[in-house]
Formats: C-alpha cells, sequence, structure tokens
C-alpha cells in the first residue's frame, strides 16, 4: 500500500502523477487536485479546467483576470468564436465553461 501525501491515508489503490520531474502519490483525484492544481490568483479556487494565465499567474475565468486588473486574456471559444458550453448540464441550460 502507498501513502497519500495530501491527507496521509495509507490506500492500496493509491496512484502515483509525474510531475515538472517530481512524482507524487495520491489515494484521490479530490487530494491530487488539492495539491498540484494551480490556484486563481483572485477567487483562490483550484482550476481544473484549461483556466487562463498571463506571466505565471493564473486565473479561472477572464472576469477574476480582470478583477486584478489583467486585461487582454480571453476564455478560450469554440471554432465558431463562442464560449465553450456543457451540453446537458444538470442545472436545465448549457452552461458556461471557465475556459
Amino acid at each position: 500500500m502507498a501513502r497519500c501525501e495530501t491527507c496521509g491515508n495509507d490506500y492500496d489503490k493509491a496512484f502515483e502523477v509525474t510531475m515538472n520531474g517530481t512524482t507524487h502519490t495520491f489515494d484521490s483525484f479530490e487530494c491530487a487536485i488539492h495539491a498540484l492544481a494551480p490556484t486563481c490568483r483572485n477567487c483562490g479556487i483550484h482550476i481544473v479546467g484549461h483556466g487562463l494565465e498571463k506571466e505565471g499567474t493564473f486565473f479561472c475565468c477572464e472576469h477574476c483576470a480582470e478583477v486584478k486588473g489583467v486585461t487582454g486574456l480571453r476564455d478560450r471559444r469554440d471554432r465558431n468564436g463562442f464560449p465553450r458550453v456543457i451540453q446537458g448540464y444538470p442545472g436545465g441550460g448549457p452552461a458556461r465553461m471557465p475556459y
């Protein structure tokens, strides 16, 4: 068994992630995200999608970048120039993705 470096759980189904030449051990994707995903400079959430980056500073969306005075970044668009959406979003309609 291997011990998760985030929560300390000793788990028989632990997995390894190698990032920038360093190998990490986790027992769940949640722990891996907590340890490795960049955080939004404005709201602090872990960025699990593409997000936005400027000069090493990460943002979850265009709005958060603009709140911090970073302009000129744009959320990712589909080939027609529209924001990507989740079809069949549980909330009833399409939801805007943060990338």
